[in-house]
């Protein structure tokens, strides 16, 4: 049976507004009780709810919890944004504060704690190649103003920047130099112009860094960038044994070449003052000549003997009244091998000594002058 049919009168929402009332003074009763008792009012007697004391009472509470929620805390590392009747009003720093509810509010932004965001794209190098790109960036807020009311959703338009800046960063190298040696260049070169986008947005996020977590080709060329990889590792390899092979043999080089430098001045030293001693020498000598022409002639005679005389193995003796005796030395006559050798090789020493002076004068051949031979 529905409540409103006839017949149940005890099914009347309406039908017992007395009970209610009761109940709502019974209520006002107990909270100005204890409002009585808060305040060190111990009156006894009846209370009404519609006094002025009691009334007086009730909107002291009212105003003390109004004043009582109205204080907010900022804490280290944060920044309060207060808005009036939903416009933005001023940031507030850390400490207490109050505001009037109703009339402003207040939204605590953390600039201090740094955010992160991760993200994968595949995109396309300055060499038309397909590059895997797994990149993070790190950021806080510098504006807490601006963090809240310049974009709606300050993530997804990091996301949606930080993507747009590394598209045209990696388009504008190639893919070998982003997989290999330019992951650093191309995270800096990120970072400076998503911090422009997010700037032109007036966002207020600050980027700290942008990481590339990973830098690779597609799964299906894997293999032949690989093989390329090791293929410039192997040239890489050869360069630098090269260059340590020529830091070697260079100054072992520089080191023989001023060697011989050095002996060839010796030798040029050790001619010329040879020279000159044979100078001086011829000088003395023809100066003992004018004195003495037939002693020195004769002993030019003896000198010249002696020094042919003296390479030979051969001793001549002088017999008076007979014919001159020529005989071996007896270390000669026991060794006749050694001997023919040593013969052999003065013979040899000889001719050779004559033909290269024979090439010599060829060369340097005057007929205007007179040619002598020693």
């Amino acid at each position: 049976m529905a409540w409103n049919e006839p017949g149940d009168k005890n099914k009347n929402p309406w039908g017992n507004q007395k009970g209610n009332k009761s109940e709502l003074d019974d209520l006002l009763k107990n909270f100005i009780s204890s409002l009585r008792t808060l305040f060190g009012d111990k009156g006894s007697g009846p209370i009404d709810p519609s006094s002025k004391k009691n009334i007086g009472l009730i909107g002291a509470a009212i105003l003390a919890i109004y004043l009582l929620f109205g204080i907010y805390i900022v804490n280290d590392g944060e920044r309060g944004v207060v808005l009036q009747f939903g416009k933005f009003n001023e940031i507030t720093t850390p400490g207490p504060h109050w505001i009037p509810l109703i009339i402003q509010s207040v939204e605590i932004v953390d600039v201090a704690n740094i955010r992160s965001t991760q993200q994968k794209a595949v995109m396309l190098t300055e060499d038309e190649n397909i590059v895997s790109i797994n990149f993070a960036i790190q950021y806080d807020v510098k504006d807490a103003s601006d963090f809240i009311f310049k974009v709606r959703d300050p993530d997804i338009t990091l996301r949606h920047a930080g993507e747009s800046a590394i598209r045209e960063i990696v388009g504008k190298n190639k893919m070998d130099f982003i997989i290999t040696d330019g992951r650093e260049e191309v995270a800096s070169a990120t970072r400076s112009l998503l911090q422009s986008i997010l700037d032109f947005y007036k966002s207020g996020i600050n980027v700290q860094t942008v990481n590339i977590l990973e830098a690779q080709p597609p799964e299906q060329v894997q293999d032949a960038f690989s093989d390329a990889i090791r293929a410039r590792e192997d040239e890489q390899r050869y360069i630098n044994e090269a260059e340590a092979y020529r830091n070697e043999i260079i100054p072992l080089a520089r080191g023989e070449a001023k060697q011989i430098v050095e002996e060839s001045k010796a030798y040029r030293v050790k001619l010329i003052k040879s020279a000159e001693g044979e100078a001086s020498r011829f000088r003395q000598l023809y100066s003992e000549y004018k004195k003495a022409p037939e002693v020195t002639r004769e002993r030019l005679y003896l000198e010249a003997v002696e020094s042919v005389l003296g390479n030979t193995s051969k001793v001549m003796i002088d017999v008076d009244g007979g014919n001159n005796l020529m005989y071996l030395p007896l270390d000669k006559i026991i060794n006749p091998s050694t001997s023919s050798a040593s013969r052999e090789n003065d013979n040899k020493n000889t001719e050779s000594n004559f033909t290269d002076k024979l090439k010599l004068d060829k060369n340097t051949f005057d007929p205007r002058k007179r040619q002598t031979y020693e």
